[in-house]
C-alpha cells in the first residue's frame, strides 16, 4: 500500500507556491498519495497565535521578503515580492480548487492549484475576483463557470471547513504543512525532510 501525504495549504500563501511543484513531483516519483486540504489560514492562524501578515513587526514583514526573494532566486520560481492583488481573500479560490478535486480528479485539482498560486504570485492576478479565477480555470482545461457554481455548494463548503479543523486538531499552524505518516513538515523549505522520511533515510 502506498503512503499518503495529507498536504495543508492556503492558495494565497507564497511559501505554498514555491514548494507546489517539487512536493507534487517529490509525491509523484515515490508513489506517495496526495490528500488535497485547502483550509482556512486565518482561522487556523486565529487558534495557534498566528499573526496576519499586516499585523506583524516591521523587521519580521521586511525579513520575509528578503525570504522570499532568496527562494524565488535559488528554485528558478518567478515570484513579485509584493503583487497588485495581495493581501487578498483565498476563500473562492481554495474552494474552487476542492470542487476541482470532487468534478475532476486529485491530478486536476493539483494543476488548477499550482495555476491559482501562480497567477497571484507570478503573474499579477486577482484571485479574489470570481472572473479570474474562471479564466485560469478555463486555462487548465476546465469549464470555469460550471466549477464555480460548484464552488458555491454546501457540500464543497463542508470539506473547506473539514480541512480547517482537521489541520488545527493535527497542530497545523502555517502553509505549507505536510504531515506523513504522523510526522508534521512546515514550510517549502523542509521538503528535504520530508523526501528523506518518505524514503527512510531519517538523520
Amino acid at each position: 500500500m502506498s503512503k499518503v501525504c495529507q498536504y495543508y495549504f492556503a492558495p494565497h500563501s507564497p511559501w505554498a507556491y514555491l514548494g507546489h511543484a517539487r512536493f507534487v513531483a517529490l509525491c509523484k516519483a515515490n508513489k506517495v498519495a496526495i490528500e488535497l486540504k485547502p483550509l482556512d489560514l486565518g482561522k487556523v492562524f486565529g487558534v495557534s497565535g498566528g499573526l496576519p501578515l499586516a499585523k506583524r513587526a516591521p523587521q519580521r514583514q521586511a525579513y520575509r521578503l528578503v525570504e522570499l526573494a532568496r527562494w524565488s532566486e535559488f528554485l528558478g520560481v518567478p515570484l513579485t515580492l509584493q503583487p497588485k492583488f495581495f493581501p487578498v481573500s483565498p476563500d473562492a479560490a481554495a474552494r474552487l480548487i476542492i470542487a476541482a478535486r470532487l468534478s475532476h480528479g486529485l491530478d486536476a485539482a493539483l494543476a488548477l492549484s499550482e495555476a491559482v498560486m501562480r497567477g497571484l504570485w507570478a503573474e499579477e492576478k486577482n484571485i479574489g475576483d470570481e472572473a479570474t479565477l474562471a479564466a485560469i480555470a478555463g486555462a487548465c482545461g476546465l469549464d470555469g463557470a460550471a466549477l464555480l457554481k460548484a464552488a458555491q455548494t454546501a457540500s464543497v463548503q463542508a470539506e473547506y471547513d473539514s480541512n480547517t479543523e482537521a489541520g488545527t486538531a493535527a497542530n497545523v499552524f502555517g502553509s505549507p504543512w505536510y504531515i506523513l505518516d504522523g510526522e508534521s513538515f512546515w514550510g517549502q523549505d523542509r521538503l528535504d525532510f520530508l523526501e528523506r522520511k518518505i524514503i527512510g533515510d531519517r538523520p
